[in-house]
């Protein structure tokens, strides 16, 4: 598979000029001002896989974590998993957690319904566009115990980095979404 092209600049804030730029991205970049959030970004191919994301990790100087869209087997539960990029995910250890079993995979079609993104965009920043908080938020520990945090503005052509006590502090607060903390394992 070929390498992700990608510009080795980071920027400070929201793009200066936003022609081309979806709607979604933008109205990131909308909420993350209104609430007086510092952001690096840094812009890119799609990125399709946490192993191609990894040189954006290295240009920003911090670790994006892993994005998952996950459902009961009702389809009438989803959950929204934020957890390390190098910790492997196993279904068991997050059921047992979240006190919900058979824990799969959600579709591509209700990541867009629920949180107007697309395959390989996942991100918290989805949340947003969750007016009837459809999706529950679980937090790996491990995530909220880093320094930074790195994720897509609802699309995988840029990456955000800011400070995980502006996620605690502001995001989430705004978002208000009601979050779970879990332990997952690294083995």
């Amino acid at each position: 598979m070929e390498e992700p092209r990608i510009d080795k600049t980071v920027y400070t804030g929201r793009p200066e000029n936003t022609e081309g730029r979806l709607e979604k991205e933008i109205a990131v970049y909308d909420f993350l001002d209104s609430f007086g959030i510092e952001y690096k970004r840094a812009d890119h191919e799609a990125l399709m896989t946490m192993e191609a994301c990894e040189a954006v990790d290295q240009i920003l100087g911090a670790q994006i974590c892993k994005n998952l869209f996950l459902c009961n087997r009702q389809k009438t539960d989803f959950y929204l998993l934020l957890m390390p990029g190098e910790k492997p995910f196993k279904t068991k250890f997050l059921s047992k957690q979240i006190g919900t079993a058979r824990l799969s995979f959600a579709d591509g079609e209700q990541m867009e319904e629920y949180l107007n993104i697309t395959p390989g965009s996942l991100s918290l920043m989805g949340l947003i566009f969750d007016k009837e908080k459809k999706v529950h938020l679980v937090i790996d520990k491990e995530v909220l115990d880093e320094e930074y945090f790195g994720c897509h503005p609802c699309i995988n052509t840029s990456t955000l980095l800011m400070k995980i006590s502006d996620v605690k502090e502001k995001i989430l607060p705004a978002l208000g979404h009601e979050y779970q903390v879990v332990e997952l394992p690294t083995e």
